[in-house]
């Protein structure tokens, strides 16, 4: 529509929703809109202006649920002063509000404690993170200001760790942190991680402790919610401890029931029983798996709704009966009650309906006084009716699709306002806040959908995120990062914001085909498969979805209709990286004997070796080298013919150093063979070639499957001028630990037989017992010993602190007294 034809003094939005159903009427709706135009183009100001004639038309050809209709609408404002009068936010240079905190942990693990640190970075304060050994890397860890290990006891779980209240806030006191914020899961909905807070002086960002009382335990949220009249489905009115309790119950209220965690959320504790014989293992189960994931397991029952939607509203109180609402998202794609992909606007819900929920959650929250960021969940029946089923008092892993549509920062939010922040200070008016566009969230999982998505294990070995316009990605994977058993197995989550449904849905299929991740299954295909079957791309589901289409989860033989052939095949995704993986490994390795493979069996096409061999140029030959002199003179004769030597001497690595940077220790050592005899006569008066030690013994056995002593012994009686040198780590000897004082000397004296002259020690960290050993064992065995250390930055700087030049002038004649 040109726009521009009309009155420049006029700001003009003009606004046309179609219905996706019957192309036929689109002539109505193109007749409405230029009447509308044509009524800002005449200097008047319409509001929903649609004539009565194509009004009535447009009612009677619509389906029963109008919600597919959106009304066109028109409004013009008079800007010829050059300023516009509409209640849109006017945007100001003015800064940031400081918030009240120094230091802000996430107590937390993984996305949610970056995004939160993320938050705290933002508003100018120190992040602080926790984790445990399983964690240590983790980009929750290093990507934080500080972060601090938790301990746990033997046998103990790794989970338990992010449950000990009393670790926690002693690692919060003794950092000096002002506030808590516990992100999602974990001790995010405990009262008493929350009165622990208060008692330590420590701001908790998060309700109160009341709210937490309240909503936290599903059976008194229930009772909040009748108090307040939200109509909720029939239930247990309070928690449920034991098998009998539950016996009775669903005597009374009969099948199906749904058990559910009184605590937590997330899908855990969780259980439909359909079936009597049912009841009680499904009881058990889910109380402890409740207990496991929320240190509480207690559960309480409801009667199950079958197939409806799951239809959530974010709201955020001040504590004092005031609450706004970020409008609604539709969380119906669900897997074992776990949400899988999330979207927000609930577009596709009447709009009476939606206002409604708007209202229950409110009115529910604000009678509570709710304080900070939380979710009312609702579920909706076949007959649009809705039933209250809980309050999530805490951020929600889909947070992500109302921030890109509201353009409000949840988790910032959040934390002003657990900082004292007003709705006004922070800018927040419920009249302002109005969705635009769609988003949808993908979660990606290291999951196998076809072994009913069950958790996989293992290192990442390729991790290529995507990104373009309208994506958002939350995430903490990378290449190298070791995926285990013991956490969630969510490793990304990624947001798509469009101007319509379709769009979206099309940029979130070209962000899941554009991701790369390698070495361990994910539910990508699985995810590829919902987003384009034909009942989700209506934006009309129910929880029942997944379980209706069990085809969804058969991903290695997906296809999907897009242009591009390698991605539109499940069965071609990755298939030419696959096969230089196998082709790489063969080369190195060999066909694997493990496998059936016969070594003696394969024969080469080829008699001969065709590696060519470096030829010496015609007359070239050895001098006899530097290794004449240590081997004649000893290691004292060869440190004076060094220090009376007048030119410049070189210390070769590209067998070891070079070698391993460059090549992470792939050349075998018949390729180094074949390059010796040049090597000895071109490097003959070098101070030493550097070819063994250090992380090369370890790559030579664990990859390259060769014995490190042969390799040594073999490339020592090709090279003979030309003094050996070895990288010694120390009491560390060639290991990643200290070995007894023993070991080491034994190992340099088997060194120093096989071949090599000089062992250069060092210790990263400089500690002067370690590099003692070293020397000693190295001396000890006959060898020269060249000391090292280790340094960074400019060692003349006086501003250093204590790792100045005084500090390496001291260290080198500690290197001498030894």
């Amino acid at each position: 529509l040109q726009l521009d034809t009309l009155r420049p003094q006029r700001l003009v939005t003009l606004t046309i929703i179609t219905a996706s159903y019957y192309l036929e009427n689109m002539v109505h709706f193109r007749t409405a809109a230029l009447a509308a135009i044509a009524v800002v183009g005449m200097g008047m100001s319409s509001s929903a202006f649609v004539p009565s004639s194509l009004s009535s038309s447009l009612t009677k050809s619509m389906p029963s649920t109008s919600s597919r209709l959106m009304v066109a609408s028109v409004e013009s404002t008079d800007i010829s002063d050059g300023s516009a009068t509409t209640d849109i936010p006017k945007i100001t240079a003015e800064k940031l509000p400081q918030i009240p905190f120094k230091k802000i942990m996430a107590a937390n693990r993984a996305e949610i404690s970056v995004r939160i640190q993320r938050a705290v970075t933002e508003l100018n304060s120190g992040s602080v993170a926790i984790y445990v050994d399983e964690d240590r890397y983790g980009q929750h860890r290093w990507g934080a200001d500080e972060s601090f290990l938790l301990e746990k006891e033997s046998g103990a779980t790794p989970i338990s760790a992010y449950l000990d209240i009393d670790q926690i806030i002693k690692i919060a006191k003794e950092a000096d942190v002002d506030a808590i914020h516990p992100g999602y899961g974990f001790l995010s909905e405990s009262p008493q991680f929350a009165q622990a807070c208060g008692d330590a002086g420590i701001t908790f960002v998060g309700p109160t402790v009341e709210n937490l009382n309240t909503f936290s335990d599903k059976t008194s949220a229930r009772t909040a919610a009748i108090a307040a009249g939200v109509p909720v489905v029939p239930g247990s009115d309070d928690a449920l401890r034991t098998a009998a309790e539950v016996n009775d119950f669903v005597d009374e209220i009969g099948l199906p029931i749904i058990i559910k965690a009184s605590m937590g959320g997330g899908g855990k504790g969780m259980r439909v029983v359909r079936n009597r014989e049912d009841l009680i293992p499904f009881y058990e189960s889910a109380s402890s798996e409740a207990l496991a994931s929320f240190g509480d397991g207690s559960v309480f029952i409801e009667r199950f709704v079958d197939k409806p939607r799951h239809i959530e509203v974010q709201i955020i109180g001040d504590g004092e009966g005031n609450v706004i609402h970020l409008w609604e998202r539709d969380c119906s794609i669900q897997r074992r009650h776990q949400k899988v992909i999330e979207m927000a606007p609930a577009w596709s819900l009447p709009d009476d309906l939606r206002a409604e929920l708007h209202d229950y959650a409110v009115k529910l929250t604000s009678a509570a006084k709710y304080k900070n960021a939380g979710t009312v969940e609702f579920l909706i029946d076949s007959e649009n009716r809705p039933y209250f089923i809980e309050v999530n008092p805490r951020i929600q892993v889909e947070h992500t699709v109302t921030e890109e549509v509201t353009g409000i920062d949840v988790v910032q939010t959040q934390i002003r306002i657990a900082g004292g922040a007003s709705f006004e200070e922070i800018g927040l008016k419920q009249e302002n806040i109005k969705p635009r566009g769609v988003a949808i969230q993908c979660r990606v999982t290291t999951e196998n959908p076809e072994r009913d998505f069950a958790p996989d294990t293992g290192t990442i070995s390729l991790y290529r995120h995507s990104a373009g316009a309208g994506i958002r990605m939350d995430g903490v994977g990378y290449s190298g990062l070791a995926i285990t058993p013991y956490f969630d197995s969510m490793i990304v989550k990624y947001t798509a914001r469009g101007s319509s449904f379709a769009e979206t849905v099309a940029r979130m299929k070209r962000v899941l085909i554009e991701c790369r991740i390698r070495g361990v299954k994910t539910n990508i295909p699985f995810l590829l498969n919902v987003l384009t079957h034909p009942e989700f791309e209506t934006g009309v589901v129910t929880t029942a979805f997944i379980d209706e289409n069990p085809g969804l989860k058969k991903v290695s033989e997906s296809a999907w209709n897009f242009a591009n052939e390698e991605q539109s095949d499940q069965r071609k995704v990755g298939a030419k990286e696959r096969l230089i993986r196998y082709l790489a490994n063969l080369a190195v390795n060999g066909h694997p004997v493990e496998l059936g493979a016969d070594p003696t069996k394969i024969k080469s096409e080829h008699s001969v070796d065709m590696t060519k061999k470096l030829i010496l140029p015609e007359g070239a030959t050895s001098t006899g080298g530097m290794r004449k002199i240590l081997l004649e003179q000893g290691p004292e004769g060869y440190a004076k013919a060094v220090r009376e030597h007048k030119g410049l001497l070189l210390m070769d690595t590209t067998w070891r150093d070079a070698h391993q940077s460059l090549l992470a220790t792939r050349m075998r050592t018949k390729e180094l063979e074949r390059c010796a005899e040049y090597t000895n006569t071109a490097l003959s008066n070098a101070f030493s070639l550097e070819m063994w030690g250090g992380a090369t013994f370890d790559v030579a056995m664990r990859f390259l499957h060769e014995c490190p002593w042969e390799r040594l012994e073999s490339l020592r009686e090709k090279t003979p001028d030309i003094p050996f040198q070895m990288l010694l780590r120390g009491a560390n000897a060639v290991g990643y630990t200290n070995y007894p004082d023993n070991v080491v000397h034994k190992f340099c004296k088997q060194a120093h037989a096989s071949g090599i002259d000089i062992f250069r020690v060092f210790d990263s960290l400089n500690y002067v017992d370690n590099l003692k050993l070293g020397v000693d064992a190295a001396g000890s065995a006959g060898g020269f010993v060249e000391g090292a250390m280790s340094y960074t930055g400019n060692v003349a700087d006086p501003t250093k602190g204590k790792y100045n030049l005084e500090y390496y002038m001291k260290l080198a004649d500690e290197f001498v007294d030894m």
